[in-house]
């Protein structure tokens, strides 16, 4: 057996559940399967393996589902792919196969359900590999900063959860104005080359990663840039971004035999736990309504399924990930943003001030500068929200880094016959390419921004109510 040549990514972990990513490549005509095996860490015998064909029509790769998991124990795996000498192999058949799996060995960690465990995670943006000709021009620039993080995490207290990518996790119009890519074999190559880099591979191999896209994974701006030719465009990108962000992510129900159920893909958006903790990542960028009259950046469903979540959750602790950034707002180019969005901004802070709802944090990246800021209401002493930004990861030498005078901080960010919502930053603005490494604890999230060698720049305390 051969390594993966993407992978293996541990995308959403549960207490009992996990899944694995991982692309072979193609071998001639013959017919080509991919295997994973597992077992307690510390164990001996490893689980039957399993075994899943690869197809072209899924660019050669696979995402294994792991049931009946044991609750907070840490499991070594083995992943890899071949192709056997026999044309008429099936998955069950080549199970009967003496292999030779790769040599080296995964891990990662099932969920505890515990509750006020302290948890950490990872959150980081904007992570830009510059591609010439179709192949990547110094990799080693836009995977430096994943060295620091495994570096950051390695035996650290508590473990990290998982690590959170929160948009333009590849740039298919890194070069717009010259020959942005638009075919599907060219947006495809860009993911490859963007998951493949060592650093990043390590780190995805061993800790639960979530993504979500945001406009780049498309086009700068997307959909507000969109035209009539870029139709094919858009289904170009949604189709890699299914195959290698979507896929591994709790977007995929499972069926009942507890594989994943790749016949229909719903939407983005997703919800996932971690004990008295539960996220929910919007999708804040397909499903935006441009009209006059009912402008959307969340689609009515979402919408709706958020706040049923913000209400009747009952999780000490509730991250809302938005690829772009829900306040402060932004001097200029503050349009592609929650800005323009108004009145869903106010549903939503209408919400969690009038149903009392503690401990929000809305979590975004996309403005290629990173803070932390506290929202307040000047009438309702009981209401406070706030929000972690993280970005970039690699920042493109032709983009500027975002300033505290970016941002508009003189003025309420919402003004109503109720009183007026404040914003304050609680941080200075990091304008260095950085990641952000949150620690939830029994009173407080501590969030530490950290530069591309892993060196801290600063940590903010945020009281929990």
């Amino acid at each position: 057996m051969l390594k993966p040549t993407i992978g293996p990514i541990v995308g959403h972990v549960t207490t009992n559940h996990a899944r694995i990513f991982l692309r072979g490549d193609r071998q001639n005509n013959a017919r080509v399967f991919a295997g994973i095996r597992y077992r307690a860490a510390g164990a001996q015998q490893w689980s039957k393996a399993n075994f899943a064909h690869l197809s072209e029509l899924r660019d050669m790769s696979h995402v294994f589902a792991l049931n009946n998991l044991s609750d907070d124990i840490e499991y070594e795996y083995q992943a890899g792919w071949f192709s056997p000498m026999s044309p008429v192999h099936t998955p069950d058949s080549v199970a009967e196969l003496p292999l030779q799996w790769p040599r080296e060995i995964h891990r990662l960690r099932t969920r505890c359900s515990k509750p006020m465990q302290s948890r950490a995670y990872i959150v980081g943006s904007c992570r830009y590999l510059r591609m010439t000709a179709g192949v990547a021009s110094l990799p080693q620039l836009g995977d430096r900063i994943f060295a620091s993080i495994n570096q950051v995490i390695e035996g650290i207290e508590p473990p990290i959860s998982a690590v959170l990518m929160t948009g333009d996790q590849i740039y298919v119009d890194d070069l717009n104005l010259i020959a942005p890519d638009r075919e599907y074999q060219d947006i495809l190559g860009k993911y490859r080359a963007a998951f493949s880099q060592p650093n990043i591979k390590r780190l995805m191999s061993g800790t639960s990663t979530y993504m979500i896209l945001d406009d780049h994974e498309i086009e700068d701006n997307w959909p507000a840039n969109a035209n009539k030719s870029d139709v094919d465009l858009f289904r170009n990108a949604m189709a890699a971004y299914e195959l290698y962000q979507a896929s591994h992510s709790p977007a995929h129900p499972l069926t009942t035999n507890g594989e994943i159920d790749r016949s229909s893909l719903e939407h983005y958006w997703y919800q996932f736990s971690d004990g008295d903790i539960e996220w929910f990542v919007t999708d804040s960028r397909t499903r935006r309504n441009l009209s006059a009259n009912d402008r959307r950046i969340l689609d009515e469903a979402q919408e709706q399924a958020l706040l049923k979540w913000l209400v009747h959750s009952e999780a000490r602790v509730k991250f809302v990930v938005t690829s772009v950034m829900f306040y402060p707002d932004r001097k200029l180019h503050g349009d592609d943003a929650w800005k323009a969005f108004p009145e869903q901004r106010l549903r939503l802070l209408e919400t969690i001030r009038t149903q009392r709802i503690k401990n929000v944090v809305f979590i975004s990246g996309d403005v290629h500068g990173s803070l932390t800021a506290r929202l307040s209401h000047s009438e309702d002493p009981d209401f406070e929200v706030h929000t972690v930004v993280s970005s970039p990861l690699c920042n493109s030498k032709l983009l500027p880094y975002a300033k505290a005078s970016t941002f508009i901080l003189d003025q309420p960010l919402v003004r109503t016959a109720a009183g007026d919502y404040r914003h304050e930053l609680t941080s200075t603005v990091v304008s260095e390419d950085n990641f952000a490494h949150l620690v939830v604890e029994a009173r407080q999230i501590q969030v530490n921004y950290h530069d591309r060698d892993g060196k801290r720049l600063q940590s903010i305390v945020i009281p929990l109510r």
